[in-house]
Formats: structure tokens, sequence, C-alpha cells
């Protein structure tokens, strides 16, 4: 399962019972947790504008119990592909989300998200809203 930006700014601020509730749930499942590696590059665009040391070590010791998956090449071809088809029906997203569903969508693994406004939108892409 891959946890998305969203998800993973929830679990760092705390506030969200169900949020933890969620993890609880995945650990005693065994489901193993990743990241996309655009998430991490928007997590610590967030952590530099904030200039919080905290925010910062705590985003480092929460990566260290994700695996990656990385942007590789078959994920950035089905990115492009995502973007094609979305532009081509007048549908935009960011980029960042893009990215995230291509390598979701080769890796097949479920995005575990509340930015479902945005991926519903693209075909193929498996993903649960918290």
């Amino acid at each position: 399962m891959i946890l998305d930006t969203s998800f993973l700014i929830d679990l760092l601020r705390g506030k969200d019972n169900k949020v933890k509730d969620r993890i609880d749930r995945l650990d005693k499942e065994f489901i193993i947790k990743g990241v996309a590696s655009i998430s991490i590059m928007e997590l610590w665009r967030g952590a530099l504008q904030s200039a919080n040391e905290k925010e910062k070590k705590d985003i480092n010791e929460l990566l260290k119990s994700l695996l990656i998956f990385n942007l590789d090449e078959n994920a950035a071809k089905e990115a492009a592909e995502i973007e094609f088809e979305l532009t081509k029906n007048g549908d935009i997203i960011d980029l960042e989300d893009i990215m995230i569903a291509g390598i979701s969508k080769v890796r097949n693994e479920v995005l575990l998200t509340r930015n479902v406004k945005h991926f519903k939108r693209i075909k193929g892409v498996k993903f649960e809203e918290y």
C-alpha cells in the first residue's frame, strides 16, 4: 500500500484519530506500507517552507519505516500516459499526483489518500479513502 502525501501529513500532525487507527490496522494486518518518492519531495518542500527542525526530524523518522517506491522508467511512462489522457479530456490535476498515480499503477499498489477528487479521474488507479 502506498501512503499518499495527504495521509502522511495527517499522520505527522497527529491530530486525526482515524489516521492513527488506520496505521494500527495496517500494522495488525501486516500490510507493507510504502511512499512514492514524489511524496518525499512534497513533504520536504513543506518542511523547508516552515523551517521547522522538529518537522524535518519527524519526516526522517517516518521515512525510515516505509518502503520507498521511486519514479522509475516504467512509472514515468505511465505518468506521461496519465497526463496525456487527462489533458486530452480537459481534466488537469497536479503533476505530483500524476506521478504518484503512475508509480501506484505500475507497482499495482493501492493508494491510501483523502485526495479522491484527483485520483478518481485516473483510470486504473486503485485507491482507498480514509
